[in-house]
């Protein structure tokens, strides 16, 4: 059977019956007590394709007990790592066995051309093997060096029942960067997807079950973040919260959660440049840019949504971009050839189109685009392709998160200046830098203030490093080894060999 033939029938099975996503709690799919649903209408569709349970206080104190209950008990968290491992490499094939199942619904849901979400899910499995081979390599130290009758030892636990919240734009991969390194470290956990795209995280609980994970270490419930997320943040029973999404949403879970001095590791926002020398490879910067601030319909914390570009190419440069975004192919997210798809609600497309006009009324130009656009047969709930220069850096467009396909052009004549203009942000997510000169990469790369700088690439991304933000970008790290030690508590064991203490009470 073809991919498209599989396309066809996956599609045509969506759109006839919504899909039906349920809470996955104790090892069993439940509706809300009190029945309560939501529906999602496809931003690309116009059509219903997804009814969702919406969880109260009721589900989400079911499924923290459970989570509790199957820590305490050790059922998972006293395994044996390759046990765990085991599960793990199960769900990564599973998982690649159900790919277009999994990504016809996230293109449905979130308009991202199917191409994409074929590869994001397909792609994640990856993370879940990766996380696998942490749980079988994790160690601590031993100290031998403490005196003839002494022996210390740190060792690694896993740090108990983990809150895990994850956004709309990227449902799948997003909830593979945290679940599967929690489940490794031997946590358990209660997952919250975004209302907006629940369903693939919905149906992770049947590969959860397939794969053998015992019931109680993975709890799913859905709804909106007041009331599910607001207690996966507060409640006793939790030890840790990870949280993807806006920065003014983790500042508020930083502090529901400080009350219980909770664990709080998150990944937020960016504003992340691009920096282009004379020197560099002009043809594959512009189609780097071109790909980072299109890529998901620039809804990516990623986004490279400002590029700064030397005074003497940036004309040309320009150009170029323009050039290349008039190429990208924005249309129906079921075809095979789209590379961009719908924005994600209407409110949204609203927020973008007002920043672009903010820009505009403040005298910035717009090179390319600037509008709402319409695709035959689909609405018109997608946005041009939008280049926009002439802006300073005290423009909302420069200094905030946009979350859509525009970018803005600044430009520099010096590295020092150019360095100032990258780190010039409250966020502190990505950065890139363009040029021949590996010492001009090298310096740039010392003294960005960002989690992760690419040189002559942008969004390369591997299991193995590790991915998060300074500043208002976040805390913590995700995937790769320190994204692993997230999970766990460090404990130091100091062990006396023979009856060597000295008694502190002096007997008379």
């Amino acid at each position: 059977m073809s991919d498209l033939t599989i396309l066809a029938d996956q599609t045509t099975e969506m759109l006839k019956a919504p899909y039906q996503a349920r809470h996955f709690i104790d090892g069993t799919y439940v509706d809300s007590a009190d029945g309560r649903t939501s529906e999602r209408v496809s931003p690309s569709h116009g059509v219903v394709v997804s009814q969702a349970a919406l969880g109260s206080a009721v589900e989400t104190e079911a499924a923290i007990k459970s989570a509790r209950a199957a820590f305490d008990d050790g059922r998972w968290s006293r395994l044996p790592a390759k046990d765990r491992a085991a599960v793990l490499n199960k769900v990564a094939d599973l998982i690649e066995q159900n790919v277009e199942r999994l990504a016809v619904i996230e293109t449905l849901e979130s308009g991202k051309p199917i191409s994409q979400a074929r590869g994001e899910c397909g792609g994640a499995a990856d993370l879940w093997r990766y996380a696998a081979s942490l749980a079988r390599t994790a160690h601590g130290d031993s100290h031998n060096t403490l005196g003839a009758d002494i022996l210390g030892v740190v060792v690694k636990e896993p740090i108990g029942v983990v809150s895990v919240i994850t956004p709309w734009n990227f449902p799948f991969w997003i909830l593979s960067q945290k679940l599967p390194f929690a489940l490794a470290a031997g946590c358990t956990c209660v997952v919250k997807p975004s209302e907006v795209t629940p369903s693939t995280t919905a149906m992770l609980g049947d590969l959860l079950q397939e794969a053998g994970l015992p019931a109680g270490v993975c709890n799913i419930v859905l709804g909106y973040g007041d009331p599910v997320g607001s207690l996966m943040t507060t409640h006793a029973d939790v030890d840790m919260v990870t949280f993807t999404g806006s920065t003014a949403v983790g500042k508020m879970i930083t502090k529901s959660a400080g009350d219980s001095l909770k664990k709080v590791a998150l990944e937020l926002g960016g504003k992340n440049p691009q920096v282009i020398f004379p020197d560099a490879d002009l043809e594959n910067a512009a189609d780097a840019v071109t790909f980072g601030v299109y890529f998901n319909v620039g809804q990516c914390c990623n986004s490279s949504s400002r590029i700064i570009v030397h005074e003497d190419i940036a004309d040309a440069f320009v150009e170029r971009v323009v050039a290349l975004s008039r190429k990208v192919v924005f249309g129906n997210p079921l075809h095979a050839d789209t590379q961009v798809g719908a924005i994600v609600t209407p409110d949204h497309q609203a927020k973008i189109d007002g920043y672009v006009k903010e820009a505009v009324a403040a005298g910035a130009e717009v090179c390319l685009g600037g509008h709402h656009m319409s695709v035959a047969g689909l609405g018109s709930q997608f946005y041009e392709p939008t280049v926009i220069r002439g802006v300073t850096p005290d423009m909302a467009i420069v200094r905030e998160e946009v979350f859509g396909p525009v970018l803005t052009v600044l430009t520099f004549r010096s590295l020092d200046e150019a360095i100032a203009l990258a780190n010039d942000s409250t966020y502190g997510l990505s950065a890139g830098v363009w040029s021949e000169n590996v010492h001009t990469c090298l310096e740039f790369c010392r003294r960005a203030e960002a989690g992760t700088v690419w040189t002559n690439t942008w969004m390369d991304g591997f299991p193995e490093l590790s991915f998060g933000g300074m500043k208002q970008s976040g805390q913590g790290r995700e995937i790769g080894k320190y994204g692993y030690e997230e999970f766990l508590e460090v404990k130091s064991l100091v062990m006396r060999i023979g009856r060597t203490r000295a008694p502190w009470v002096k007997m008379a």
